[in-house]
């Protein structure tokens, strides 16, 4: 059920990150998600793409700084209350969230979201006890 994450280091410099979606194109690589945390110096980016063991390989041969993380995804309603009702279930069980980001699925009406937490087994427990569907990576890749 987890979701391999890209994540790429990069120079906050002008034109980084068309050179990373270029490279994933010219891979023939699909990016389903992504988010971007940066200073004035540098930037981490983070993809969910279709291919992750590959879209690693392809930026790793061009001299790019990555790495694979696992996270989860989950669907929830695309509607207001829809993230809280989530988080709050984490929350009441003491499960610490990282990082989070969403993107909407193309088939259904409800919004995807990627979270990083400090105990993926657990959190996926917690939230399917809670009545949150937690997508299977392909679920995910396949968007």
């Amino acid at each position: 059920m987890l979701v391999k994450q890209i994540s790429v280091f990069l120079e906050n410099k002008e034109g980084r990150v068309a050179q990373v979606t270029q490279i994933l194109s010219d891979s023939d690589i699909n990016i389903r998600a992504l988010s971007i945390a940066d200073t004035t110096e540098f930037g981490i980016l983070r993809l969910i793409v279709d291919k992750p063991e590959l879209a690693e390989k392809a930026l790793k041969d061009e001299g790019l700084t990555v790495s694979i993380t696992e996270v989860i995804a989950i669907s929830i309603e695309d509607e207001p209350g829809g993230l809280a009702k989530a988080l709050e279930v984490l929350h009441k069980n003491k499960i610490s969230v990282e990082y989070i980001y969403a993107f909407i699925a193309k088939t259904s009406h409800k919004a995807n979201v990627i979270l990083r937490v400090e105990n993926c087994d657990r959190a996926i427990e917690t939230l399917e006890e809670g009545g949150f569907l937690v997508l299977r990576a392909s679920e995910v890749y396949d968007q």
